[in-house]
């Protein structure tokens, strides 16, 4: 099974439950680091996610792999937040961050440059507005190589 098709599968496996429970699914990355393969499940919900939170997702999750068993080898399991910096995976993550500071880069540079950090004035589908300092870019979407949360020190 391809890694794409065993993220959709787990995909589809819990994100019902997280809905019902009040989590949302952040990301899922089936990766291999070394000699080892880890199944790595970001959740988050309003307000943020405790240890207590993640270990009971965990063990549903757990029970949810045995029983439809997707992944055919050896893995370490790991349920976590997506931290301070959350990756806004979808066009529905970037509406929630309007207004926050972030930090996207682009597969191609947008007035010179590939990387823009600061506050994300708006999102229409299509474009994304950020300013950085006193000047604003518009993004096209379709460029949006990786966009996340960005913490302002």
């Amino acid at each position: 099974m391809s890694t794409s098709t065993i993220k959709s599968s787990i995909e589809a496996m819990v994100t019902p439950y997280l809905n019902e429970q009040g989590f949302e699914l952040v990301d899922i990355e089936y990766i291999k680091e070394g000699s080892n393969w880890f199944l790595r499940i970001f959740v988050d919900k309003d307000g943020g996610i405790d240890i207590d939170e993640c270990g009971r997702i965990s063990e549903f999750v757990s029970e949810q792999l045995d029983k439809n068993d997707p992944i055919s080898g050896a893995y370490f399991l790991e349920v976590s937040s997506p931290g301070a910096e959350r990756p806004l995976k979808k066009p529905e993550d970037v509406v929630k961050a309007i207004g926050k500071h972030v930090f996207i880069t682009t597969y191609e540079p947008v007035d010179g440059s590939k990387e823009f950090e600061g506050l994300l004035v708006s999102f229409d589908g299509v474009q994304a507005v950020i300013r950085v300092g006193k000047k604003q870019h518009t993004l096209p979407y379709a460029k949006v190589a990786s966009a996340r949360l960005a913490i302002v020190f």
